[in-house]
């Protein structure tokens, strides 16, 4: 859009600031996860957002757009439920697409569902705390510092957001206790941990997948117990060997992995549910007992990587991230080129953004499949 509207880096930087503060005012004030609605609510109002600061649209328009985004992306959370499809990866940039289209809509005078939060028939009525629900979120004051992408809960690890902290503790574990990778001594392993983490991605969830070793990717990306399992015994994470189907079907993983199950703390729930930043928590406490009656008992409140973690991410770490991901899929001059880049963006003319798209390794798109479709 910037590009397309002959603006500058530093505008786009600013949007992208606006988004984040949208997102994660929305994200720290509005639990979707309790009522099971899909996170990516909470996005369409925030690429709207951005994409008015963007533009520089009127209040008015935005308020429009920002309507029209929620009322078309809200769903539940089936999609990262039972036998996950690539949906799950889609979802947020189907939402952003819509957001894009609704902004577009605005523009052109269409109003949306209004009020589409507070209605009677609205969003917090049928979909969050109900008809006396109320929530109150705050932003920035005008002229106030965006700072709420520093607040941002970074991924280490490929993997759903609530298994990063337990990728973590597997890791310390596989340190501390080599004796045991092999899961012979072992009689169970519980995970003690919030609501969330037990219904969804727990055993609680009482889906059959989440310990089938032929599940999809997907499935075993939203399975606690898979991936404590393989990260205690690897002592790492990678974000294709350890879903690759000869990993997941490993007799010993397989072993360990049916000895791992789930239940919710009442308060891990508390602290996952905490609007007090330094108070949520999104790991728990581990209790791993041994066939001669021993018990190992660890916890992890934060993902190492978090704002307040062991390890907060910092520059360094997230261009070692993106090394890591584009390493099969570009060539090491394209890498390099792109952090280039991506890094002068404030001082870029819209005439430079052409240099933020990446071009694949030779060969690489043609080697995919592409399944017929409408046209």
């Amino acid at each position: 859009m910037g590009e397309g509207r002959d603006l500058t880096g530093v505008e786009v930087v600013r949007a992208i600031a606006t988004a984040y503060e949208i997102q994660i005012a929305l994200a720290r004030t509005i639990s979707l996860h309790e009522h099971r609605i899909d996170h990516v609510a909470h996005l369409g109002p925030s690429v709207a957002a951005a994409l008015g600061t963007l533009l520089g649209l009127t209040e008015e328009t935005i308020y429009q757009a920002i309507g029209q985004a929620l009322h078309t992306t809200t769903s539940t959370r089936q999609s990262r439920k039972g036998e996950i499809s690539t949906w799950k990866a889609y979802a947020p940039a189907f939402a952003g697409k819509v957001a894009i289209e609704a902004v577009d809509r605005a523009m052109r005078g269409q109003t949306s569902p209004e009020p589409i939060y507070e209605g009677e028939d609205g969003v917090i009525a049928w979909l969050l705390d109900g008809p006396d629900g109320s929530y109150t979120v705050s932003l920035p004051a005008r002229g106030e510092a965006k700072r709420a992408i520093l607040e941002s809960f970074t991924k280490e690890h490929s993997a759903e957001y609530q298994a990063q902290a337990w990728i973590d503790l597997a890791r310390k574990l596989h340190d501390e206790h080599p004796e045991l990778l092999d899961g012979e001594a072992i009689e169970s392993v519980v995970i003690h941990s919030s609501y969330h983490t037990h219904y969804v991605i727990g055993s609680g969830a009482n889906d059959p997948q989440k310990y089938d070793p032929n599940a999809s990717r997907e499935t075993l990306d939203h399975s606690v117990p898979y991936i404590f399992t393989v990260a205690f015994q690897d002592g790492s994470w990678h974000h294709v060997d350890s879903y690759a189907h000869g990993r997941a079907t490993r007799a010993d993983t397989v072993r360990l992995w049916r000895k791992v199950s789930t239940v919710e703390d009442s308060e891990w729930s508390r602290r996952y549910l905490s609007v007090d930043p330094r108070e949520k928590a999104y790991g728990g406490r581990v209790e791993i007992v041994l066939k001669d009656g021993t018990k190992i008992v660890d916890e992890i409140a934060l993902p190492d990587a978090h704002p307040f973690g062991a390890r907060p991410f910092a520059r360094e770490q997230y261009v070692a991230k993106f090394r890591s991901l584009a390493h099969d899929v570009l060539e090491d001059e394209e890498i390099e080129r792109f952090l280039v880049a991506a890094q002068r963006l404030p001082d870029m003319a819209a005439s430079e953004f052409v240099q933020l798209n990446f071009t694949a390794r030779p060969g690489l798109l043609a080697s995919v499949p592409e399944p017929a479709g409408l046209i």
